[in-house]
């Protein structure tokens, strides 16, 4: 028992781990939702990401029928967890791009977009769910041998993720700077995907390190942002 117990605490901590890029795209995503829909759009692109993680859970078999080679390019195979993911990063990389350039454009040409409607968020959401709840059901049954230790981690690991959303989202939302930073952090996702589904694996610490360190940079740019009209103000002699 206490080694499940263990493994419980420790799998739900790398979920959690595993979760900020689902919640950063969520953020994303639902910012271009009118105010009053973008708290639902959140809580529910989180209660289905646990849905499609707990579903994944309950085929185990499939999933790991998922790492078997379906085709073979320049020697190598191809699985279909490899497509999944390939898919996956191709539409990280096009939608940050697309993000960045939109904001890019200038006041005018953002006055003129048109809102995004909540189906058309909900389901952009669904297909990056199934890439984020993919690499997280892998990693949970590579941690743990019972099946009620990775559904309870899930489990917590969303609610975890319900409480940080709205914090997040409020300070991408008041500060374009990190919001900008933000859809780098998607590209940089999207690159490891795809580069991953090529066979190319780039460790989950590296990426977290260099998301880790801008955001503290940017923390410190913020903060000094703040003081120079303090600074400026001050009386000369």
């Amino acid at each position: 028992m206490t080694e499940s117990l263990i493994a419980l605490a420790t799998l739900t901590l790398l979920e959690i781990v595993l979760g900020v890029d689902n919640v950063i795209f969520l953020s994303i995503l639902s910012s271009r939702l009118p105010v009053h829909q973008q708290r639902r759009a959140r809580r529910v692109g989180l209660f289905a990401a646990m849905g499609m993680r707990l579903a994944l859970l309950s085929v185990v078999a499939w999933i790991a029928g998922l790492v078997e080679p379906l085709f073979e390019v320049l020697g190598r195979g191809i699985s279909g967890r490899d497509l999944i993911l390939m898919g996956g990063g191709l539409f990280l990389l096009a939608k940050a791009t697309w993000e960045i350039h939109e904001r890019l454009e200038g006041p005018g040409q953002q006055a003129a977009r048109v809102a995004a409607s909540f189906a058309s968020v909900i389901g952009q959401v669904m297909l990056l769910d199934l890439v984020f709840s993919l690499d997280s059901v892998i990693t949970a049954i590579g941690m743990a041998r019972e099946l009620w230790v990775m559904m309870t981690a899930v489990v917590l690991s969303v609610f975890v993720m319900l409480v940080a959303a709205e914090p997040i989202s409020t300070v991408v939302e008041k500060h374009p700077t990190l919001k900008i930073l933000a859809l780098s952090f998607l590209l940089l996702i999207g690159l490891s995907l795809l580069l991953d589904g090529m066979g190319q694996h780039i460790p989950k610490g590296y990426i977290y390190f260099a998301m880790g360190f801008s955001v503290m940079v940017e923390m410190i740019n913020l903060r000094v942002r703040r003081a120079e009209p303090v600074a400026l103000k001050r009386p000369i002699g």
